[in-house]
């Protein structure tokens, strides 16, 4: 990934976020995360990514690899590692869009 192409997504993403704070404003929220079922599905989406991985030639596609880092997100109770799988979320989000990017055509 070139720096400017990194600059131009998180440009993208910022300009995003300032569109939900002039919608709605700051907000707050309750993460509504944790628990038992949260937790299985964690388990089913990491079982999913890993039997892309085992069964199929090309292995999972973005669709499996962020479901299961959100799957893993929502599965976080305690704040400190619900921020890293957060984290961990948005880094996949950006490689999924670079990847998108990586496949158009250039302008002439």
């Amino acid at each position: 990934m070139a720096d400017s192409e990194a600059v131009s997504i998180f440009e993208e993403v910022e300009a995003e976020r300032r569109a939900q704070l002039d919608r709605w404003g700051e907000q707050r929220h309750y993460d509504d995360t944790g628990g038992d079922v949260l937790s299985r599905e964690a388990a089913i989406a990491k079982a999913a990514c890993q039997a892309a991985a085992k069964f199929i030639s090309e292995g999972p596609g973005w669709r499996l690899i962020l479901n299961e880092e959100v799957a893993e997100a929502f599965a976080e109770h305690d704040p400190a590692p619900l921020r890293a799988e957060l984290i961990q979320v948005a880094a996949v989000a950006v490689a999924w869009i670079e990847d998108i990017d990586s496949r158009q055509e250039p302008e002439t």
